[in-house]
């Protein structure tokens, strides 16, 4: 397989051709590929992650959710272990969006820590991007309840990394969200601010 350095650099080769034509919908349009290097990134330099598996997934993980890729090329290419992972955080995008939702609540306790990993960096990146622009057509109702959801599936995430969720956290608690201890039962996030709850609208391809 050649040295981890090789190996990172060639998922993020591979991944940087597949999102090639796509762009993040904030008002620059910046380049879709800077959210999975970012998340990559987080894991590494914040988290203190040094699993290749890991890493490669996060650059991944966007793939074949958004991307004509199949979970056998990413085997083909980066093997069993990382198809595994990116396996778990991609959405079913034949289910309706809501219950894509849904099931993304329902089912983070039970990923395996590899996965979690990546969803915890993967929202975490997501909701500094929504805090330091907003995308376009959002109007600030659907970035809070962006925020809500979001909450919703970190807590059934916590006990992975104390910094990932240190971090989320202080960004919950700006919005006004309380997040459950972990522990069986904690998926849920309280409001403190009296905000409404709605379901999470992500966007598109390209999107949040």
């Amino acid at each position: 397989m050649g040295s981890e350095a090789a190996r990172l650099l060639e998922a993020a080769d591979f991944a940087a051709g597949k999102h090639k034509e796509q762009r993040r919908k904030d008002p620059e349009g910046t380049p879709f590929i800077n959210h999975p290097i970012a998340v990559a990134r987080i894991l590494a330099s914040e988290a203190g992650v040094t699993d290749i598996v890991v890493l490669q997934a996060a650059l991944l993980h966007d793939t074949v959710e958004d991307t004509d890729t199949a979970f056998s090329e990413i085997e083909e290419r980066f093997g069993e272990e990382v198809r595994r992972v990116v396996e778990e955080v991609t959405d079913d995008k034949a289910l309706p969006k809501a219950e894509r939702k849904r099931l993304q609540i329902e089912r983070a306790p039970a990923s395996s820590p590899r996965a979690k990993l990546v969803k915890l960096a993967d929202k975490l990146h997501n909701l500094r991007d929504l805090n330091r622009c907003t995308p376009q057509g959002w109007s600030p109702q659907r970035v809070q309840e962006y925020f809500q959801w979001a909450a919703r599936v970190v807590a059934g995430l916590r006990g992975t990394s104390p910094p990932l969720e240190a971090a989320l956290q202080r960004l919950f608690e700006e919005r006004g969200l309380a997040l459950a201890p972990p522990g069986p039962g904690t998926s849920t996030a309280t409001e403190t601010s009296g905000t409404r709850e709605g379901r999470e609208p992500r966007a598109g391809r390209g999107g949040q």
